[in-house]
């Protein structure tokens, strides 16, 4: 499948940014990150025949623009690490075509296919070089268009990307929601800190030679999957504990069987704190606002209830012990406790590290641009092992995951039979396959 770059510019915003607001300071927990974007994929499949490629450009980027405007950091550089130089140079919008039918790439998704697909590696060395928003249009032969978009993980987490795309739609289809005015104030509650984080090297731990899957777990069999969960502490388990847990189960059986030495297992998961703040910070609130929370499994923890045990307990012990220290002189206690704990096993060589991120309940699906919703999103992962990100089905019961592990663990992951019995790799999307007449 070929993907062929037609045009690549710079999409400022709509009105200059004010003088008064040209810097703009990162929180505490946006010095966090590492330097990575964080990607999307909307995919739509069926248009009037009004909407020509022409017109289909012209609408994302004009109501780009706008959005820019009010997400006005969002169209700047970093300037170092605790702050943005908002320049108004703008996000990068690139338009490629496809030399197939949408229905074709939809049979069977693959994720070196999606990377094609999305905004990375593209931008010039000169003006374009550090935007913070990423854009690329694919044009199927079909009519077809996938929609790919990628936002710097230093400035927006799953919260704020799915607040700044929605905006975004709503100002092309002119609706209500284009009003959403972003809230800038996370600086205020979680003030940036003189810090230095060796990112490259925390990052540098999880790269080797990898494969990723797509891992498809129908509603009901996510739904027997909670009732397996159940446990004495754990009575009612979320989607995302259930299906979370039995990922992480079954990519310890595989490093385990890979390993001549019993290992041991820590697995960190997002929270977004906005609700968890007292007083809650509001939804719109712009940042990377997201906590972590480390579980831990012996050898002995192996099983799905354990494992939901130990995921609940970990967001648990978060609460507990860590909330209270936000939004306080203590805030980089708060974020980094569970990880220098989880870092202390690190040197002993026999702890597996893995990383979990949930985009359920987040409404990418309800994103239109004014030609219908989207007939697919999806949210593959890097090229660092031992990573899962995890988001709702169309239907909003079942799970779609991306998981990447390395090659020789992946190839035990994919055999287990219990995984197996639960979910589908990388399954022949039928029910996303659209009659060829609207295709």
């Amino acid at each position: 499948m070929a993907v062929e770059i037609i045009t690549r510019e710079a999409v400022k915003p709509s009105s200059p940014t004010p003088d008064h607001l040209r810097e703009f300071n990162l929180c505490f927990l946006d010095q966090l990150p590492p330097v990575a974007n964080e990607p999307l994929l909307l995919v739509y499949s069926s248009f009037q025949q009004k909407f020509t490629v022409a017109h289909k450009s012209e609408r994302l980027k004009r109501s780009l623009s706008e959005t820019l405007s009010r997400f006005y950091p969002l169209a700047g550089r970093i300037k170092d690490d605790a702050s943005i130089e908002c320049n108004d140079f703008g996000a990068v919008f690139v338009e490629a075509r496809v030399n197939c039918l949408l229905s074709k790439f939809l049979e069977k998704p693959d994720a070196e296919v999606i990377r094609k697909f999305i905004p990375t590696g593209i931008e010039s060395p000169e003006e374009l070089t550090g935007s913070l928003v990423l854009v690329q249009a694919n044009f199927f032969a079909c009519g077809g268009l996938a929609i790919g978009v990628c936002i710097s993980h230093m400035v927006a987490d799953p919260v704020t990307f799915s607040t700044f795309v929605k905006a975004w739609a709503a100002a092309a289809f002119h609706s209500g929601d284009s009003t959403i005015l972003p809230l800038f104030n996370a600086p205020s509650v979680f003030p940036p800190q003189n810090i230095s984080l060796s990112k490259p090297a925390a990052l540098e731990v999880m790269r080797d030679r990898c494969v990723t899957k797509r891992v498809v777990f129908d509603a009901s069999k996510v739904a027997a999957l909670q009732v397996k969960a159940v446990c004495e502490s754990v009575t009612c388990p979320t989607r995302v504990e259930a299906v979370t847990a039995l990922i992480w189960k079954c990519a310890m059986n595989a490093a385990r069987s890979n390993s001549e030495h019993l290992r041991y297992s820590i697995l960190s998961q997002s929270v977004n704190l906005r609700n968890k703040m007292v007083p809650p910070l509001p939804e719109h609130t712009i940042g990377n606002l997201a906590g972590y929370f480390a579980s831990c499994a012996t050898e002995c923890e192996v099983e799905l209830q354990s494992l939901a045990r130990q995921l609940r307990k970990g967001l648990q012990d978060f609460g507990e012990n860590y909330l209270k220290k936000l939004g306080k002189d203590k805030a980089s206690m708060a974020i980094c406790e569970p990880f220098q704990e989880a870092a202390s096993m690190l040197p002993e060589g026999n702890v597996d590290f893995y990383v979990s991120t949930s985009f359920c309940r987040l409404p990418f699906y309800g994103i239109d641009f004014g030609w219908g919703k989207p007939t697919w999103v999806t949210i593959p992962t890097g090229a660092y092992k031992n990573v899962a990100s995890i988001m709702d089905a169309k239907d909003g019961k079942g799970i779609e995951a991306w998981v990447t592990l390395t090659e020789d663990d992946m190839a035990f992951f994919e055999r287990d039979r219990e995984l197996l019995a639960a979910a589908s790799f990388d399954p022949v999307a039928s029910d996303l396959i659209m009659p060829m007449s609207s295709l």
